[in-house]
């Protein structure tokens, strides 16, 4: 039996940030808010990987993650991504998300350092100690260059602020042996759109999605039908949306998704480089798939 309070049950929308040249394009953003909040997402993530964090500047990370908590009013829980390769300034960003009120923080591992296990659980604890709301840690070694081993989050489990982990490793068997070593103390959120129903019978608590950007009701289905017992009715939307998830990251996200976002006319196709639009070709299969499933014309 868990001892932590889960942050959210279901999918929670790792939203982008809506830009254009002259910055971060607030009219879009609140509309895509208030769009999802809408359509029946679970929960939202701000300023996430798919929200471009990498390329604003801290006024920026700062001033999105207020403009969404105003926009959002507590309507569902809100999760700011507060990670960094620099544990003072993740340290510093956590507590401002706490200062504006936020349900929980997320915390990327710390890319390009390439910390040891030891160097793990020292960082993520210190961010934990100076946060007053329940922590995410997030694993995608494919972007940081480091995995969080099962061991190690067994560690991270007895800190009373690491409620939960979005896991993104796409190593089954290790997601087994980690909620097997801490499932009883940290919620699992998948971190991969095609193993949402496989991570549910885990037992993870929902997936923090992309796909939701684009289906936020739809990919809140798939964990409701798993919740309420519909094991089939849960994997027959996995396999619908499936072409889909393999089409938004056909490229690296999230260059696929703003593509798919603003041709089904909320936000402009802009990135901030080194991130660059979506090449023809895979534009023109992704908008191929999104027609055959009747989301765009």
């Amino acid at each position: 039996m868990k001892l932590k309070t889960p942050i959210f049950r279901g999918a929670a929308t790792a939203l982008v940030t809506p830009m254009t040249k002259s910055g971060v394009d607030y009219k879009s953003f609140e509309r895509l808010i208030n769009w999802q909040i809408d359509s029946g997402i679970d929960a939202l993530v701000i300023c996430g990987t798919t929200g471009e964090s990498s390329t604003l500047s801290d006024e920026e990370h700062r001033q999105v993650l207020e403009f969404a908590a105003k926009v959002a009013r507590g309507r569902v829980p809100m999760i700011a991504g507060t990670g960094s390769n620099d544990t003072a300034y993740a340290t510093d960003l956590t507590r401002h998300a706490c200062e504006l009120g936020y349900d929980a923080v997320l915390l990327v591992t710390p890319y390009y350092n390439k910390a040891t296990q030891t160097g793990l659980i020292a960082s993520f604890c210190a961010i934990a100690d100076a946060s007053t709301v329940p922590c995410i840690v997030y694993n995608v070694p494919s972007r940081t260059g480091v995995n969080i081993e099962p061991a190690t989050y067994a560690v991270l489990a007895e800190h009373p602020r690491i409620a939960a982990i979005k896991e993104a490793n796409s190593d089954i068997s290790k997601i087994t042996e980690t909620m097997s070593l801490a499932g009883d103390k940290l919620d699992l959120y998948s971190g991969n759109d095609d193993q949402i129903t496989p991570l549910l019978s885990l037992g993870a608590a929902g997936v923090i999605s992309v796909l939701s950007n684009v289906l936020p009701g739809e990919t809140s289905q798939i964990c409701k039908h798993f919740f309420a017992g519909d094991v089939a009715g849960s994997a027959a939307l996995q396999f619908k949306y499936f072409p889909l998830v393999r089409a938004l990251f056909c490229e690296v996200n999230p260059i696929p998704v703003k593509a798919a976002l603003s041709a089904m006319g909320f936000c402009e196709n802009y990135l901030r480089l080194p991130l660059v639009p979506m090449s023809e070709p895979n534009k023109a299969k992704l908008l191929g798939v999104m027609r055959s499933l009747g989301i765009i014309q």
